[in-house]
């Protein structure tokens, strides 16, 4: 398990922290971990996913932004270089959006996106 800090691959905004501290408060499980991850999937390719984990596996990188530790695979992180997870809320609804400064190309639902 590789857990060195890895500087600005991911950062999150301090409303994203807030929300994420309360959502992981609420589990049953008491996960210490957020994982964001890139898959594959969706009409450009890939799609983002986020999960609460106890414990890092081992190809993960541990960052901890905002008091929030965060996973993110070895696959997924030259994908992620640079995003920011975001909490928005809105009249059409509120959730975590990943502002990713990768993408070149997204699909027009907004889900799934492609980099270089």
């Amino acid at each position: 398990m590789a857990t060195e800090q890895v500087q600005r691959v991911v950062s999150v905004t301090p409303k994203a922290a807030e929300k994420i501290k309360e959502f992981m408060s609420q589990e049953a499980e008491k996960p210490e971990y957020l994982r964001v991850y890139v898959q594959g999937g969706g009409c450009s390719g890939l799609s983002y996913g986020m999960g609460f984990e106890k414990a890092p596996e081992d190809d993960d990188k541990v960052l901890e932004e905002g008091g929030v530790k965060l996973l993110v695979d070895s696959y997924s992180i030259d994908h992620l270089k640079g995003a920011s997870v975001d909490y928005i809320e809105s009249l059409m609804g509120s959730g975590f959006k990943i502002n990713n400064p990768n993408v070149t190309k997204s699909c027009s639902c907004g889900h799934s996106f492609s980099t270089e």
